[in-house]
């Protein structure tokens, strides 16, 4: 691919004129899906240039068509072609696929913007956002708390205090006190100092992922303008100024989370070593200094929680503002008491020594408390929003977004215990030497077993349902090709596919129920493991056979599945870090997840929105402001959804000035339904009436993309193409097709004719503005 220097694309009309006439070129901007795709393959030329961006995401052109506007009418032909090229926002090289250890993060953002649509409740919605943030901050002790399961607990506490594990992991032999005869780092509180530096580093290291990906994805301003007035009434919140730049909220998270973890670090080594002072043998001088520690890491925890409270984002102004005293002081203070807590927990105590579990592991109880409130709460705050404005499309009537919030701790949960448990049986081979997990890990992975049977048996049912579709579809297959030639293995594959297509309807009922099944189970786990504070296996061995039965197989398959799940996790990291292949699939997973701002969770993957969302908006003002009009912007799935949230980044009187051509989009279908607050019918219909016109093309076999419902209510056409395209274009051999015609589902909606006839329906409607007498030609948006 050629590159040249940035090509000056928004010269503005000059014409002898002073004026733009029907003689200036057109523009069509187009914007790929997930997945990403090269600009030759867009532009249909294996000749590109890039005119302007960098390496992470450009605008491309034809090279014929690199000076295509400063030519006379007569030498141009069609419109110009741009590509917006953003696949290496989400599917770059290798070390994105570390990413995947941050999934629970991005799944408990996304239900920050899944709140239902409202009006006049925005103290509600405030409490919304608030509450998913603390469930956000929860997420983040949950991991620090593994992370210091596994060193402190499982290594430094349980595995080299016994002499039987310490043997057979050499590398803990210094920290053993019968193999190194008891050395200086053998002492319980030294011990545990040492392995807290585990943790610690996993926090920084979250820190500095978090700071360093939003200076790459995150730091481009929006175009600097007024606030248009509130209307309650349609307006999206993606057309605030503010919306995709929230620095000031995810500096002030990541201090926050950042403090968080520390002080979770800090609390592991100081709660032990406090339990020690105040027994018997401890000293009464140390126990005053460890209350007064507690006391301490008491009040930075407030704190967090207080700045996680304060405030959310700021979306109706472009906030360049930083509490930088708070982003520095806050993590800081924690990082000085986790300090005096590492030499406070390594000071001498004679006759200290480990046996059983590291005391605190209830701290896994707690977390999982608060988490099941907080979704609770969620629930009942996201049903009374959906009663204000009830919206019959929307995901789960309201519940999306407390649903994902569930799934988001599930996955937590997951990781710790898959963690967890694989490291106390790679330590303890015999399953005799040491104490293991706490208990409550083992009860929670014991209910997976359950929880898988309830997600096969709605699979099962989904099956048959779509099995059942398929016979309906049959007949409407011979009805979409009259007069062709039956041919009923062609006849099933259509139909089949349409058919499959279809569930992605069914998405909301999946969630609904595994996460209702997650929380009543999870609830289950939790009153086992406090009233028994024993393993199901031995809390069962005193009821019926069937019983102790039940629960040893549920706690032995429990533990397998777990551990499985997070060696499969491991291994398609690690396969994605080295395949391509693998790696762009990740890439598509993060095409839609991180789409969203950092809004509840700063340890999130970034939003590569936040960078192609002023990119496009950019490339169309100049546009506009250069020609005066004509300008169709053209985007294929997730492409579409980017089109609509810089449209709506426009000016007003810009905005009137293009054309939308959506293809394969889930606006409606995905967004609409799981975003209703911002993707909802009324947004859409907004964003219909303020655009010049907007098409949508989509199949039946697509199961991704779908109608946007929208009507066209006295502002030109409908949006959505009636018929939907037809897929395959023929159904047998003809003299257009001499070969079978593919299925092509999501992809290649180009190749079929209505697309062109579409492009150049939406471009003749187009029309410069001519500006009044006196104007310079150049508009005044």
């Amino acid at each position: 691919m050629e590159r040249v220097q940035e090509h000056a694309v928004t010269t503005e009309a000059n014409s002898p004129a002073g004026r733009p006439d029907q003689t200036e070129p057109a523009l069509e901007l187009l914007v790929h899906g997930v997945g990403g795709t090269t600009p030759e393959e867009m532009l249909g030329d294996p000749r590109t240039v890039r005119v302007t961006g960098d390496d992470t995401a450009a605008v491309f052109r034809r090279a014929a068509d690199v000076d295509a506007e400063s030519r006379p009418a007569g030498q141009r032909t069609g419109p110009i072609r741009e590509a917006y090229v953003w696949c290496n926002l989400t599917s770059g090289n290798g070390t994105r696929a570390l990413w995947l250890l941050l999934l629970p993060f991005m799944v408990v953002n996304l239900a920050h913007w899944m709140r239902p649509s409202a009006r006049g409740r925005r103290r509600t919605v405030r409490f919304y956002g608030l509450l998913v943030r603390l469930a956000g901050l929860t997420l983040t002790v949950l991991l620090v708390a593994a992370a210091c399961e596994v060193a402190l607990d499982l290594a430094a506490w349980q595995c080299a205090g016994t002499r039987a594990c310490a043997d057979r992991h050499t590398w803990l032999g210094f920290l053993s006190p019968t193999v190194s005869h008891d050395s200086w780092w053998s002492r319980p509180g030294r011990r545990l100092a040492l392995a807290a530096l585990v943790p610690t580093a996993l926090t920084v290291l979250l820190w500095y992922l978090s700071r360093r990906t939003w200076s790459a994805y995150e730091s481009q301003q929006p175009m600097n303008r007024r606030p248009e007035p509130e209307d309650e009434t349609g307006h999206s919140s993606l057309g605030r100024p503010g919306f995709w730049y929230g620095r000031r909220l995810v500096a002030r998270l990541r201090a926050a989370h950042t403090a968080a973890g520390l002080v979770t670090v800090a609390a592991a080594v100081t709660v032990a070593a406090a339990r020690f002072d105040r027994g018997p043998a401890g000293s009464r001088a140390l126990a005053t200094l460890g209350t007064l520690l507690e006391t301490a890491l008491a009040g930075v925890a407030f704190v967090v929680v207080y700045v996680v409270c304060r405030r959310g984002r700021s979306e109706n102004r472009l906030d360049q503002a930083l509490d930088r005293r708070l982003v520095r002081r806050l993590p800081l203070s924690a990082l000085f008491l986790l300090a005096l807590s590492l030499l406070y927990g390594g000071w001498s105590r004679p006759g200290w020594e480990s046996s059983g579990r590291l005391p605190g592991d209830t701290a896994f109880g707690g977390i999982a408390l608060v988490q099941g409130l907080l979704v609770i709460a969620l629930a009942v705050v996201a049903h009374l929003l959906h009663r204000t404005h009830p919206d019959p499309r929307s995901a789960m009537r309201g519940l999306g977004g407390p649903a994902v919030a569930m799934l988001a701790c599930a996955l937590g949960g997951v990781m710790s215990g898959g963690v967890s448990q694989r490291v106390s049986d790679w330590l303890d081979g015999t399953g005799t030497s040491i104490a293991g997990p706490p208990v409550l890990l083992t009860w929670q992975a014991s209910v997976i077993p359950t929880l898988l049977v309830v997600v096969l048996v709605l699979c099962a049912a989904l099956g048959h349902r779509t099995w059942r579709l398929r016979r309906s579809e049959l007949a409407a297959v011979a009805q979409d090709y009259p007069g062709a030639r039956k041919d009923r293995a062609r006849t099933a594959r259509i139909a089949s596919t349409r058919a499959m297509a279809t569930l992605t309807d069914r998405g909301p009922l999946l969630v609904a129920v595994t996460s209702t099944a997650t929380l009543l189970l999870g609830a289950g786990a939790l009153v086992g493991a406090f009233t028994t504070d024993r393993t199901p296996e031995r809390a069962g061995e005193e009821a019926q056979a069937f019983v102790h039965g039940t629960a040893q197989t549920s706690q032995a398959l429990g533990s397998w599945l777990i551990g499985l799940g997070f060696i499969l996790f491991v291994t398609w990291g690690r396969r994605a870090y080295k395949d391509a292949s693998a790696r762009r699939t990740i890439g598509i997973l993060w095409d839609v997840g991180t789409f969203w701002p950092r809004a509840a969770h700063p340890f999130a993957p970034p939003c590569y929105a936040e960078r192609a969302v002023p990119d496009l908006t950019w490339r169309m003002a100049t546009w506009t402001r250069a020609t005066g009009g004509r300008l169709v912007i053209s985007g294929h799935s997730q492409g579409s959804v980017l089109a609509a949230a810089a449209a709506w980044q426009l000016k007003p009187a810009q905005r009137k000035r293009v054309a939308l051509l959506t293809y394969g989009s889930p606006l409606e279908r995905l967004y609409g339904r799981w975003f209703p607050a911002h993707f909802g019918p009324a947004a859409l219909t907004r964003l219909h009436r303020e655009v010049d016109c907007w098409r949508n093309l989509y199949r039946l076999t697509d199961p991704i993309g779908g109608p946007v419902h929208v009507s066209g209510d006295g502002c030109g056409p409908e949006v959505d193409h009636e018929p939907p395209l037809k897929d395959p274009l023929e159904y047998g051999r003809t003299a257009q097709h001499p070969l079978p015609a593919p299925i092509l589902g999501h992809s290649d909606y180009q190749a079929d004719p209505a697309f062109a006839e579409e492009r150049e329906r939406l471009l003749a409607r187009l029309r410069p503005e001519v500006p009044p007498q006196g104007s310079s030609g150049r508009s005044s948006a």
